[in-house]
């Protein structure tokens, strides 16, 4: 005999299985998608315990007579394309036909349909890939599918799983991309027995964005449109100039009303955003591309969220002219009463991102003869810097200076506990000679000439004064008169609620205050309240990108202690030698002095031999 076989049809769909169905998302994603094809106006989700026990989706469309109904559980059939060059013409979520025998291969799959001209309906029962029934039934038009006990099949795929509240928060994050995606579509969605979100038709995205994401999302956008040659479009919502998220998370891109994920797309908004956001910052926006057909290949990935475009280059111009156009508009609007950059943006912006902007046409609130403060993120937090003499840079003073310019107040000094008891070494004897372009300290040394990088230097320090505090298990921390409402989407919440009693031994006060929804009651001392929202949601990035894992104590503490000094670095005005010479002191009474938390050189040395060589070559 020999040792080729052909795979029973069980065994194939279960094969398939594995690359569509990675998890109960994948089930209800390819459920709504069904619906949607079939013309329903309203669908409803419901699921249990993550969707391992139950999901069922129901909808109003055109339904299927028994015939089709038995056909659409075998492999590769479909109604969406009957010929290869179909794809080309292709305005349905669906056309492979794998997933239905997929789903009905791993679980206890139950289908009721009825189209509107019949008297009555079809169910089927399968088990494991099995038909165990067919049978008349009573039910409305449309079609109602039941996928019970997920994997039973195959248990092995549910060791695969995360818990209940990340599984249940892949799905509902999985069905509002298809509320957004289809605002004409009421979507409702059910958690054990609970109502997560009822959205009737909308007219507007706008207001779906509201129901799903909540308004203070709804408040940071602006509406985007623009056309280009070959027919392309550009609609939807784009973040105001200064609102920016640490992750690309809540970048949402659709191609012709399918959400997916386009590495050109999100490259085309991270570039039009380049000079209105801090480096490092990304995006908020839910747009929508509308092209021809047969100018995107959507059968490039088993899930179908990877997109191929004919002429990439052509999309990502037209986008990135269109978002820059938008962006230039909102920029060059006349500025409110106030007078100020912040009193364009919204509410919700007022965390780092509106503080940059406003940055730039605040008048300094401090005179610049004031002595500067080495780091810090406000009078609560800085402490005033050793003044040491003469202009040598040698081994460090630890007299605080308590000079203070005319008409200042003097800042109270804090308590940040020391880097250590002792300097490891001695800083170097260098000779401060001036500052460029308000960041770069020029020291002349025997050896040549020393560029300090400011904000590497000061990331540094308040790096290892933050570790320090986080191996003594004593944060600072200061309640807030007025807690922060925080509203999160379902995959930040679950991950949020699995790491909370992490963040609130590390300074943070966190309550729960209903499904997505959270108030930030007292954070780090050395957190400024303006700048809690925006540092609190690049920390919940860090939990979706992993950066935060509780079972590695340390790493998840540098972690955020890392971004903690990243965030809290606002360089003071360097006022001449003697600041300059605190600095130096400081940094090198760290354990690391040669470079910053993210690993950027905190000085570089040209010495003679290299001046000369670029002088006389």
């Amino acid at each position: 005999m020999g040792q080729i076989r052909i795979l029973s049809d069980r065994v194939a769909n279960q094969i398939a299985a594995g690359e569509v169905i990675e998890r109960p998302a994948a089930v209800v994603k390819e459920l709504v998608e069904n619906a949607l094809d079939a013309g329903a106006t309203r669908i409803e989700v419901e699921f249990r315990v993550g969707g391992r026990a139950l999901m069922r989706v129901e909808d109003n469309g055109h339904g299927m007579a028994r015939d089709d109904a038995l056909l659409s559980l075998e492999r590769h059939a479909t109604s969406k394309i009957l010929e290869a060059d179909d794809l080309d013409r292709l305005r349905s979520y669906g056309f492979r036909g794998e997933a239905l025998p997929s789903i009905a291969s791993i679980s206890r799959f139950t289908l009721q349909t009825r189209r509107r001209d019949d008297e009555v309906g079809t169910e089927v029962l399968v088990n494991g890939g099995r038909i165990v029934h067919v049978r008349d039934c009573g039910c409305p038009v449309g079609t109602r599918i039941e996928v019970a006990q997920l994997f039973n099949s195959v248990p092995a795929r549910r060791k695969f799983l995360k818990s209940d509240a990340t599984e249940a928060a892949h799905l509902v994050q999985g069905v509002r991309l298809y509320a957004l995606a289809r605002p004409d579509v009421a979507f409702s969605l059910i958690e054990d027995g609970r109502t997560i979100f009822r959205s009737p038709e909308c007219a507007r995205l706008e207001e779906r964005i509201a129901e799903i994401f909540g308004r203070q999302i709804a408040d940071s956008v602006v509406p985007l449109e623009a056309r280009g040659e070959e027919g392309l479009r550009l609609h939807g919502l784009i973040g105001r100039p200064g609102v920016g998220r640490s992750t690309r998370h809540e970048m949402i891109t659709f191609v012709n009303q399918r959400p997916v994920d386009s590495r050109t797309l999100n490259f085309a908004l991270i570039e039009s955003y380049q000079e209105s956001l801090p480096k490092g910052r990304y995006p908020l926006a839910f747009i929508f591309l509308e092209l021809d057909p047969a100018a995107v290949d959507v059968n490039v990935h088993p899930a179908k969220r990877e997109v191929r475009f004919r002429n990439e280059s052509a999309v990502r111009g037209f986008v990135i002219r269109s978002v820059l156009e938008r962006i230039r508009e909102l920029t060059t609007q006349p500025p409110a009463a106030v007078g100020s950059v912040a009193a364009l943006l919204p509410v919700s912006a007022a965390g780092a991102d509106a503080v940059s902007l406003a940055a730039a046409v605040a008048p300094p609130a401090v005179p610049p003869t004031a002595v500067a403060l080495p780091v810090g993120l406000g009078p609560r937090a800085a402490s005033p810097l050793p003044v040491s003499r003469p202009v040598e840079l040698t081994v460090p003073s630890t007299q605080a200076s308590s000079a203070t310019a005319p008409g200042v107040l003097p800042v109270p000094p804090a308590t940040p506990p020391p880097l250590r008891d002792a300097i490891r070494a001695p800083a170097p004897a260098w000779r401060f000679v001036g500052i460029a372009h308000g960041n770069t300290v020029l020291f002349e040394t025997a050896a040549g000439l020393v560029l300090l990088d400011r904000r590497a230097a000061h990331e540094r320090i308040w790096f290892e004064r933050i570790q320090a505090e986080f191996r003594a298990g004593e944060v600072p921390s200061q309640r807030l008169l007025l807690p922060i409402p925080i509203e999160l989407d379902p995959v930040s919440s679950a991950l949020l609620l699995d790491r909370l009693a992490f963040l609130n031994r590390h300074g943070f006060e966190v309550t729960e205050f209903g499904r997505n929804f959270f108030r930030l009651e007292a954070t780090p001392a050395w957190l400024e309240p303006g700048d809690v929202e925006s540092f609190f949601r690049d920390v919940l990035g860090a939990l979706r990108e992993g950066r935060l894992q509780e079972n590695d104590m340390g790493v998840a503490r540098d972690e955020l202690a890392r971004l903690a000094s990243a965030k809290g670095v606002r360089l003071p005005p360097l006022g001449g030698a003697a600041e300059a010479a605190a600095l130096v002191s400081q940094l090198f009474g760290t354990r690391a002095p040669l470079t910053s938390p993210l690993g950027r050189p905190t000085y570089i040395e040209l010495n003679h031999g290299e001046l000369a060589r670029r002088f006389h070559k």
